[in-house]
């Protein structure tokens, strides 16, 4: 599979001088079932982020609240110390009870408190990229965006991004610091923040979409989608990544797994070039289911 290299998903400039391309690695499902605990294959999970620098992956979204911490001590188990290409992103407040809780913090101290301890974890001094996992609804939103100046001052983090957001918060946000990136749930069948990734494009923001490829009832037998993945000799999953990465310049899917096999295939989505027809029928058909839905 000398012919997987993630550079061919093109090149990004996070924060205007962070370039990476623009393919990168969601690493929540390296850890145990609901994102809770370790592994069930420690040494698969292992194997499979050694693999990304060999796969010209080097973007590698985390956060302390897979595990918790669990995602971020593999990362370092498994690749440092650190090509000097390679970008670790992570973010900070959501607090864990149990598999599948999550549970907003947005309290400054908190957030302070988290990016240090995510420092440790991956064995850094300096973050490339910090993300407010959520803002927390329980806690005044400048508060939060204050706490996370405070870190950009301090050079604790390089740049700051955000996840789940309107673009009302994308402005608000953006009085306290840069926004480098938003981190939303976008995909084929999943427009809800179609205008955000808009805006983001507009104003050379990253947006990083997570559960990147899902297509639903898309991807059934003699399907649209099931067409066009037979003619190009794909898996639906791999047409649904190559219309997400044609989509925008600014978009940088981060699809995940624990398996090497997984991994491979997800990466060979860059070696697919849609058509300009098929990514406008793809478009329409994935507008339209959610629509319906």
């Amino acid at each position: 599979m000398s012919d997987l290299n993630a550079a061919k998903s093109g090149q990004f400039k996070i924060g205007g001088d962070l370039t990476v391309n623009r393919l990168g690695f969601g690493a929540m499902r390296v850890t145990g079932y609901g994102i809770w605990g370790e592994p069930d294959d420690h040494d698969e999970s292992i194997r499979t982020l050694k693999r990304l620098p060999e796969l010209g992956i080097d973007f590698i979204d985390t956060a302390d609240s897979y595990g918790p911490d669990v995602s971020e001590r593999l990362i370092k188990e498994a690749l440092y110390p650190y090509d000097k290409k390679v970008v670790v992103a992570t973010k900070g407040g959501l607090t864990r009870t149990g598999p599948g809780e999550w549970i907003p913090v947005g309290r400054p101290e908190y957030l302070i408190q988290q990016a240090h301890k995510s420092l440790r974890n991956l064995g850094l001094e300096q973050i490339d990229l910090w993300q407010l996992h959520r803002i927390d609804p329980k806690v005044p939103a400048a508060e939060q965006f204050d706490a996370i100046k405070s870190l950009l001052d301090a050079k604790l983090i390089r740049h700051a991004g955000l996840s789940e957001v309107s673009i009302a918060d994308i402005d608000a946000a953006s009085k306290y610091f840069k926004v480098a990136t938003v981190q939303n749930r976008y995909n084929l069948i999943d427009r809800t923040s179609e205008d955000v990734l808009d805006y983001c494009e507009k104003h050379t923001i990253g947006f990083i979409p997570w559960f990147p490829l899902a297509s639903g009832e898309l991807a059934k037998e003699g399907s649209l989608l099931d067409t066009i993945a037979k003619r190009h000799e794909a898996a639906p999953s791999q047409i649904a990544l190559a219309w997400v990465l044609k989509r925008s310049p600014v978009m940088l899917p981060i699809p995940g797994t624990s398996k090497v096999k997984h991994l491979e295939e997800n990466t060979a989505a860059v070696n697919i070039t849609l058509s300009d027809e098929e990514f406008a029928a793809l478009d329409a058909e994935g507008k339209k289911a959610f629509a319906a839905a």
